[in-house]
């Protein structure tokens, strides 16, 4: 984006032009990205954000959905529609990681993978795996919450993707993945018999069901949900990889089968790659939809809606390819119902509750003392914390990238006495770039930080901007097909490009996050005006 530009952009916001100004009052920023064309109709994805490895339920006229969140907490969002398009983020359904010591620090990768949500017996139930330590359950009356604490259902190394089916005869079942990284093999669900209170497991290890090495051409068969329609068993589960795979349906007459398999959607002739992995709802008129995700790297895996229809037994999902029922996915399709409120799950904030924004993630469990709404009402107080490299530490506040092309602009205030102490705005993933301000001498810099490498490790290099006499700046971001563009402002009106555009990485299994922070002694903060996402 030309320094023009920006000037132009700048221009539409009114805000005090003095440094030391507090927080202002917004015009209301149009959202970044709307599934709901206002015509009946609704663009994919219907999420256009990191809400991985989505699961989804009805539950009389509401739906409810859920989604993976690694090591970021609070994690498992949960989000709320009435029409299965427009979603709202209602809460989370786990306030920290197990085991806390564990997750004192980022495990890129790890903690929350794919969880299934049901409602059974009166209540609300979410099965989820850590693929080091094995599958929990809890459950609660209300979906927002309060949900019980972790219960640890299956121990053990690799074992992924639980799935529960409560069966007409009274028995419960539990069907799962592995991961080879963890288990030494994939490509095969495992059954297990259950309590139907979902606290324990009957049997010593189950048995193999559906072996995808006996297919052709299958590889990482997992994610699989587990359904019962019409008398079969229906199983469905993806196959060949996030970025480059298909949906596949499994079905028997028999829970332990055997099952027959068949394809029934895939890329297609379509631009969404590698659709799969999610959830069959039927709607409260009757008919049938399923939530997949497609994996958009530094995107994360944005979530879609397609419609979903029977064929000789067997489900359709998209559009049908050449009568082959094999589907396709839509791009634009008509909406399952219409609805007159058109939520979001929220992106900017302005810091003046008691609480932040349902939004924010820290990128491990964390703590109350790393920041405050009171110290400074109506601004967001970060306490630095030390460290160096912002990959490797849990005080970094983050968020969800929410569009493909959006602008955050935003206010920081650093107060330190301490060479090197600093804040900014980040974009973080197994890359990261940043700008903000650091103390220097008597006096700050605006320095915009780049750390470069590979999934595992990555060295930051500073670049200074320019050396500033004031404690505060506007900072800006700019993101498109990918990449950011940085800026800053010292009068809130002038905004100066800072550096060149950087590429952003996709994290482990994660997208990439935009976010907040503040390093250095235990005497310096940064209070930070307001978060501002715009398209």
């Amino acid at each position: 984006m030309t320094t023009t530009h920006l000037l132009r952009r700048a221009a539409l916001l009114i805000l005090p032009l003095a440094l030391g100004a507090c927080q202002s009052t917004p015009a209301t920023p149009q959202q970044p990205w709307t599934a709901d064309l206002g015509n009946g109709q609704y663009q994919n994805p219907i999420l256009h954000a990191d809400y991985s490895d989505p699961d989804a339920i009805r539950v009389g006229d509401t739906y409810y959905m859920t989604a993976s969140s690694f090591s970021n907490t609070p994690g498992l969002p949960l989000l709320q529609s009435t029409d299965m398009v427009n979603w709202e983020l209602v809460g989370h359904a786990l306030p920290r990681l197990v085991p806390e010591n564990v997750f004192a620090t980022p495990q890129p990768g790890k903690g929350v993978w794919a969880p299934c949500l049901r409602f059974h017996d009166g209540k609300f139930w979410i099965f989820y795996p850590d693929p080091d330590f094995g599958i929990y359950v809890i459950t609660a009356t209300n979906f927002n919450g309060p949900w019980s604490a972790p219960h640890l259902l299956a121990g053990g190394k690799g074992l992924i993707d639980p799935t529960p089916l409560w069966d007409n005869d009274g028995k419960a079942w539990l069907l799962h993945g592995w991961a080879k990284s963890r288990a030494g093999f994939n490509n095969v669900l495992t059954l297990r018999s259950m309590e139907p209170d979902g606290r324990s497991l009957l049997d010593t290890s189950g048995q193999i069901v559906i072996d995808g090495n006996k297919l052709p051409n299958y590889k990482t068969l997992e994610g699989p949900k587990f359904y019962k329609k019409d008398g079969y068993y229906y199983v469905f589960a993806p196959a060949g990889g996030v970025e480059e795979g298909w949906q596949s349906v499994f079905r028997s007459r028999s829970i332990t089968g055997p099952y027959e398999d068949r394809i029934v959607m895939a890329q297609g002739k379509s631009s969404t790659n590698g659709p799969h992995q999610g959830a069959w709802v039927t709607a409260q008129d009757g008919s049938d939809w399923f939530f997949h995700f497609q994996d958009k790297r530094a995107y994360g895996r944005v979530v879609h809606l397609q419609p979903m229809r029977w064929k000789d037994g067997w489900p359709l999902i998209g559009e049908e390819v050449d009568a082959s029922g094999v589907g396709q996915p839509f791009l634009r399709h008509a909406k399952p119902m219409a609805s007159g409120v058109v939520p979001v799950p929220p992106t900017g904030d302005e810091f003046s509750g008691t609480a932040l924004g349902l939004q924010w993630q820290w990128s491990a469990n964390g703590e109350p003392q790393w920041y405050s709404l009171a110290a400074r009402p109506g601004q967001l107080r970060l306490q630095a914390q030390p460290g160096s490299n912002l990959r490797e530490m849990a005080s970094v506040l983050t968020q969800k990238l929410p569009a493909p092309a959006f602008t955050v602009d935003t206010r920081i205030e650093l107060s330190a006495t301490r060479e090197g102490d600093r804040a900014g705005l980040v974009l973080l993933g197994m890359k990261y770039a940043w700008l903000g301000l650091r103390r220097a001498g008597s006096g700050s810099q605006l320095v915009l930080g780049v750390c470069e490498g590979n999934e595992h490790a990555c060295t930051e290099k500073d670049q200074l901007v320019v050396p500033i006499d004031a404690n505060a700046a506007w900072l800006r971001m700019t993101m498109a097909d990918g990449v950011a563009s940085f800026s800053y402002s010292l009068d809130n009106s002038k905004f100066v490009e800072a550096g060149q555009p950087f590429k952003a990485s996709m994290g482990r299994w994660v997208g990439a996050q935009m976010g907040l922070f503040s390093t250095g002694g235990t005497q310096a903060h940064a209070d930070v005006d307001y978060f501002r996402v715009s398209k």
